[in-house]
């Protein structure tokens, strides 16, 4: 090979290799620290492997529920590609997708198909604190509205109530009253605290001091990377029992009164939601990150 051809290849290969796109650890100045005391940090790790999800040693949640005894974590999660996170999401954290199929039944509710991470530990049911999550959603494994789902909630610790619910789609019980494409942040008893649409194509952040203290409950809510502002002010509510946290899907059934058991579920179900920026603060003193 001539020298001037020699030349010509190798830069042209170094081109080539400075082409390809290269991981972004620069800092994001659009996106918000934490700035309270952390008590639980669910936030992914950018290395995190989807089998630390399948073992106790490696998962920041409890890899045995609540899920299809027939599927592992690894096979329900999904880590979105090209998605940068959202606001407490900084350069080392990435977003997760928790997906549910026609296999998504726990145990024997066949009613549900769900899948849902419950944070290790139990943390969090006492004082004051504040849950940060956000949701994003995937255009190719939409949730089907007419159904009713709960993505995140706090069971109390004889699961006999859930100190409030996040939710949407169609509320049984309360068709027609509730539209159904809106986030819903429901009381222990299933009555409407606040509600925003659910929009396709941004991330939504969402924040709730519960004070366990004062049994009040506050909601704060922001899109993008927008700050988070308040959208209620600090509301009665019963959060007695203490508890767990816990989010994924679980899509209730239709035309059942028994939607634990039975009702219907259609088939080929392939639904998914985005979650990043989770994690619980301590907000003794009215601290809350924004």
């Amino acid at each position: 090979m001539h020298t001037s051809a020699l030349f010509g290849f190798l830069a042209a290969a170094a081109t080539a290799v400075l082409a390809i796109p290269q991981p972004d650890h620069r800092p994001n100045p659009h996106k918000a620290a934490v700035k309270c005391p952390l008590i639980f940090d669910g936030r992914i790790k950018s290395r995190t492997p989807v089998t630390d999800f399948d073992s106790a040693s490696t998962s920041l949640f409890n890899p045995d529920n609540v899920k299809s005894s027939n599927l592992k974590w690894s096979q329900i999660i999904k880590f979105p590609e090209g998605e940068k996170g959202s606001r407490f999401d900084n350069c080392s954290h990435k977003p997760l997708k928790v997906t549910i199929s026609d296999e998504s039944v726990f145990k024997t509710q066949y009613g549900f198909r769900r899948a849902g991470l419950i944070f290790a530990g139990d943390p969090a049911s006492k004082g004051v604190n504040t849950l940060h999550f956000s949701v994003r959603q995937d255009s190719k494994r939409p949730l089907n509205l007419t159904h009713e789902y709960l993505n995140i909630w706090h069971e109390t610790s004889d699961w006999s109530a859930n100190q409030f619910n996040f939710q949407t789609g169609t509320i049984i019980g309360q068709e027609g009253k509730l539209p159904k494409n809106t986030f819903k942040i429901m009381s222990r008893e299933n009555k409407l605290i606040w509600q925003t649409p659910i929009e396709k194509k941004e991330w939504q952040n969402f924040a709730i001091t519960l004070d366990f203290n004062k049994n009040t409950l506050q909601v704060y809510y922001s899109k993008g990377n927008e700050p988070l502002r308040s959208v209620t002010k600090a509301v009665s509510n019963n959060n007695a029992g203490e508890g767990q946290y816990q989010f994924g899907i679980l899509k209730k059934p239709t035309g059942t009164d028994d939607v634990v058991n039975k009702g219907y579920q259609e088939s080929g179900i392939d639904e998914g939601q985005i979650y990043g920026g989770i994690f619980i603060e301590d907000s003794a003193g009215g601290c809350v990150s924004f």
